[in-house]
């Protein structure tokens, strides 16, 4: 069979949406008022099967990458273990339900169903339990993110946001030291990213208390004029350096200079940074 692991992600939400929603007709089925659900539960489940099966292939394609990481084996085994148990549960439900449309019109075709609807919610906990398992191997072990497609760019977004995350952190902990190492690496990283020149400027006044600095940062960058957000962006920055440099009156004219150049839904923010200037240290 061809390595699936790069569709795992696609698949596996097939296979919580379709049986889920197959369990849920099939219990409503079970009431006979609306005949419909009985057919389509049986098509979910027999389609959200055959994608559990294919979702357990590709999770063990796709896996090896994402074991090798540190402290993430453990998670990564759990998620598997959740995803064969909800696997092997629905093709028992897939026989059932088999059977069940095999013996059309018998009078034990009922009690099968009945039971393809128990056995079912036994395997919609156990997808409940995958589904949980994976996306905490995704977003508390950063599982897949930038090494599902092996493309050097993804790996640099994933460390991107590593260290934008970090620094975060460890600036609102006051580790300023800690932070600023981690906007040096970042903007080692990311050379040319005007966001990421903007952090720089943020963090030579936040971080390294050097309002100066920043203020000469800033003189060498130049935001497009047809990108308002950057240039709203370096105007604020520009006022945080004036008004660190305690030069109140040139953050103000800083920010009505710049007034012009940006469209009117962005003046309630430049409007809100004139009123606070002399009102509080910049942030």
């Amino acid at each position: 069979m061809p390595d699936i692991g790069v569709f795992h992600p696609q698949i596996v939400h097939f296979v919580v949406a379709l049986l889920i929603v197959g369990v849920g007709l099939r219990l409503v089925s079970l009431t006979g008022k609306l005949k419909w659900t009985s057919p389509a539960a049986t098509t979910l489940l027999l389609l959200g099967t055959v994608a559990a099966v294919l979702a357990v292939q590709s999770g063990d394609d796709a896996h090896g990458p994402v074991e090798r990481v540190p402290g993430a084996r453990d998670a990564v085994v759990e998620h598997e273990e959740w995803g064969e148990r909800a696997r092997n549960i629905f093709l028992g439900v897939a026989a059932l339900e088999l059977i069940a449309l095999a013996g059309a019109g018998r009078k034990w075709q009922r009690g099968i169903l009945a039971a393809s609807a128990v056995v079912g919610l036994a395997g919609g906990f156990a997808v409940f339990e995958a589904a949980e398992h994976g996306g905490e191997l995704v977003y508390s072990y950063a599982g897949g993110v930038g090494v599902r497609s092996g493309e050097a760019a993804d790996l640099n977004r994933l460390m991107t946001a590593a260290l934008y995350h970090n620094l975060v952190q460890d600036r609102t902990e006051g580790r300023h030291v800690d932070a600023a190492r981690l906007i040096d690496e970042l903007a080692s990283r990311n050379g040319g990213d005007p966001t990421v020149e903007y952090l720089v400027v943020e963090s030579m006044m936040i971080d390294r208390r050097d309002p100066a600095r920043a203020r000469g940062l800033l003189a060498d960058i130049s935001p497009p004029a047809d990108q308002p957000r950057l240039v709203s962006r370096h105007a604020l920055l520009l006022a945080d350096a004036f008004e660190g440099l305690g030069f109140a009156d040139s953050a103000r004219a800083a920010l009505e200079a710049v007034k012009g150049q940006l469209p009117e839904t962005s003046h309630p923010a430049i409007d809100r940074r004139i009123a606070r200037i002399g009102q509080a240290p910049p942030q």
